[in-house]
C-alpha cells in the first residue's frame, strides 16, 4: 500500500501566503534543497489542486528553473503528476493528467497499488478534503522563521477541527522546522 503525505510551508504565524498572495518569504538554502530532493525521491505521484498545479506548471519546466535548481527541476518535471480539478480542461505539464469527479475513490485505488508515495504539495484545500476522507497518512509542515502578520492561513478551508498527532520534528540550521503529523479522527 502506498502512503499519501502532504507537504506545506508556513510562516511561524501560520500563513502560507501573504495578504496579497506573496510567496517571497520561504527560507530556501542548501539544506532545504537537499531535503527537497530527499522528499522528491520518496514520491511516485504528485497531486496538486488547480491553483498550485498552474503555478508549478508555469515555473518548473522553464529555463529559469532548470538553470537555478536543475536537480529539483528534473525531478519535478519527470515525476507523474495529477491535477485535481473540476474546472481545468487540460494538464499539459510533462507527465500530468487531470482527475475530477470522485477523487477520493480514485486516490484510494491508487493507494492500493504498489509503488512510491503519493504526495500533495501545497494545495491546502485539497489537503483538507483528503484528510476528511481519511486518505492522508502524514501531514508535513515546514515552519519558516518569519512572521507575516497577515495573509491566508494554511488550512483556511477547514470548517471544523482536524486532530493531528506529532510523529517527528526536524530542525534545520536556517531555523526552518519540519513537523510531521498523522491525522487523527
Amino acid at each position: 500500500m502506498r502512503k499519501l503525505f502532504t507537504f506545506h510551508v508556513a510562516t511561524a504565524d501560520g500563513y502560507y501566503e501573504g495578504p496579497n498572495g506573496e510567496f517571497d518569504w520561504p527560507v530556501v538554502d542548501d539544506e532545504f534543497n537537499d531535503f527537497s530532493l530527499e522528499q522528491l525521491d520518496e514520491i511516485g505521484t504528485l497531486l496538486f489542486g488547480r491553483v498550485t498545479y498552474l503555478g508549478m506548471a508555469s515555473y518548473w519546466p522553464t529555463s529559469q528553473a532548470t538553470e537555478g535548481d536543475p536537480k529539483t527541476a528534473e525531478a519535478m518535471n519527470s515525476i507523474d503528476k495529477i491535477a485535481v480539478s473540476n474546472t481545468l480542461t487540460s494538464a499539459d505539464w510533462q507527465n500530468s493528467r487531470l482527475l475530477s469527479g470522485d477523487v477520493g475513490a480514485e486516490l484510494a485505488r491508487l493507494k492500493e497499488q504498489p509503488g512510491k508515495a503519493l504526495a500533495v504539495f501545497g494545495s491546502s484545500n485539497l489537503t483538507v478534503n483528503l484528510i476528511r476522507q481519511g486518505l492522508v497518512d502524514e501531514v508535513r509542515i515546514m515552519t519558516m522563521p518569519i512572521v507575516l502578520g497577515a495573509g491566508r492561513s494554511l488550512f483556511h478551508t477547514a470548517t471544523s477541527r482536524i486532530g493531528l498527532r506529532l510523529l517527528s520534528v526536524r530542525q534545520f540550521e536556517s531555523g526552518n522546522v519540519l513537523l510531521t503529523y498523522r491525522p487523527v479522527s
